[in-house]
């Protein structure tokens, strides 16, 4: 059968949602198409041909951006047997199914795809954790890693590669999108499979890897074997990985094991400095763990990268201030994407938020064109800051604006005034970063919606 896998947005990053299942498929005898429409305009015409047609939905921009997609293909083939996977496939499988999606996969997707191209006529459960015997993806059919985000440190750029080693999280944060699917659950990608898809990477000249699992230190032991064996191999080759704040301190003494191995750096979803705010996310961090982990990974050597959910019902503008100062003070105005600063908190379908009354009394009902539930802060000028950031944002980084340059703009809007005379925005070294900001909880930019 001819197949079609698709991805329309996975972080900047050469999708390995794409490339795994392509391995499964092409092992069985498919023929498999794969478009990235991140860099690749759709081929219509080749795309209606395959037997089916399967979208990768890993997060929300992803699923917004497939929609128009979908449309379309239906249009010209209201015949054609569409199939989404990935975290938000079942998520928001009765919007899908309206839609004209006849198929709809979650958690360890690979083998129930492979089944369903082979024709099985075993029904395929909407979501599954079946502990998987993982294959090399295959990364042949994709965009050449060139033409994905870049890494940008101390006056070089390098060419990025990505893989995953492991998927799920132990941990149920509440606006987590992976809970709804995982629950709780980890899965592990054996550890000489991710070896050996690092191994094609660096062979298309990939000279830095970012491990897009969930967190790294879900399963500590297997994430140390893997990039201790890497190291070994490739002692060039520098790397990034999310953690979380609690595993940061729970694992301190494996700080210095990662900077022997050439991470570059941690991204940690820090999400809010407010611990009121921490608490009803379920994040199990609390600001204070936030500064230790500052200090902590600084000594290590490492560079810390937090992202935040920064507007939430409960943030006041004073609220946002403090945390602007907070980045001075800590010294990483650098290290935060200014997107970060202007992420509004999303509430999809089956997320834990939901379990909360004072969520739910926020909240309207849920918006199927933008596939969340709606909210509006008790204060309007906070949602018009919010809005005039994101706007301000857009603009500043089409102009290339530098990060200390924006976060001074944001800090102007924010506080209707300027930086105080000699308030310093300095960073103390050469802080890494990708040459795309990433939107894992964001809406689709105006961008993003015109390529499709």
């Amino acid at each position: 059968m001819k197949v079609a896998l698709i991805s329309t947005y996975e972080l900047g990053r050469q999708p390995f949602g794409l490339a795994s299942p392509a391995a499964w498929l092409k092992n069985r005898g498919h023929a498999v198409v794969c478009i990235d429409t991140s860099r690749q305009r759709l081929p219509l015409d080749t795309i209606i041909e395959a037997g089916l047609v399967a979208f990768y939905l890993p997060m929300h921009t992803a699923t917004r951006l497939a929609v128009p997609l979908i449309q379309r293909i239906l249009q010209a083939r209201p015949e054609a047997h569409i199939c989404c996977y990935g975290l938000y496939a079942p998520m928001n499988e009765p919007f899908l199914r309206d839609l004209g999606v006849r198929t709809i996969l979650g958690g360890e997707f690979e083998q129930a795809l492979a089944d369903l191209a082979d024709g099985s006529k075993h029904g395929h459960p909407l979501i599954s954790l079946d502990r998987l015997g993982f294959v090399p993806p295959d990364r042949s059919l994709l965009p050449d890693i060139s033409s994905y985000a870049t890494l940008h440190f101390d006056g070089a750029t390098k060419r990025v590669g990505s893989t995953e080693a492991s998927r799920g999280c132990k941990y149920l944060c509440r606006h987590c999108p992976v809970v709804p699917v995982y629950n709780g659950a980890f899965r592990i990608v054996q550890r000489d499979v991710v070896l050996a898809d690092i191994r094609q990477q660096v062979a298309m000249g990939a000279q830095h890897v970012t491990f897009g699992d969930p967190d790294f230190f879900n399963g500590p032991g297997h994430a140390m074997a893997i990039v201790e064996a890497m190291h070994a191999e490739f002692p060039w080759l520098t790397y990034d990985a999310t953690i979380k704040i609690e595993h940061l301190l729970k694992h301190r003494e494996l700080l210095p094991r990662l900077k022997a191995t050439a991470c570059l750096f941690i991204i940690s979803a820090v999400e809010s400095i407010d611990d009121g705010v921490l608490e009803l996310l379920d994040k199990g961090h609390t600001r204070a763990d936030f500064f230790e982990a500052v200090r902590l990974t600084r000594d290590a050597g490492l560079t810390l990268t937090p992202t935040f959910v920064t507007f939430t019902p409960w943030m006041t503008l004073r609220d946002f201030r403090e945390l602007l100062e907070t980045l001075v003070d800590l010294d990483l105005v650098e290290h935060v994407a200014p997107i970060q600063l202007a992420i509004r908190l999303l509430i999809p379908a089956g997320s834990r938020l939901l379990d909360l009354p004072e969520v739910r009394e926020k909240l309207d009902e849920f918006d199927c064109a933008a596939l969340s539930y709606q909210w509006r802060h008790d204060d309007p000028a906070v949602d018009q800051l919010c809005s005039d950031l994101q706007l301000l944002i857009q603009t500043e980084e089409r102009r290339k604006s530098s990060r200390r340059a924006i976060f001074a703009r944001i800090w102007e809007l924010a506080h209707d005034r300027p930086l105080p005379q000699g308030f310093d925005l300095g960073s103390s070294g050469a802080v890494p970063h990708m040459s795309e900001a990433w939107y894992c909880c964001a809406e689709p930019t105006s961008a993003q919606l015109a390529q499709v």
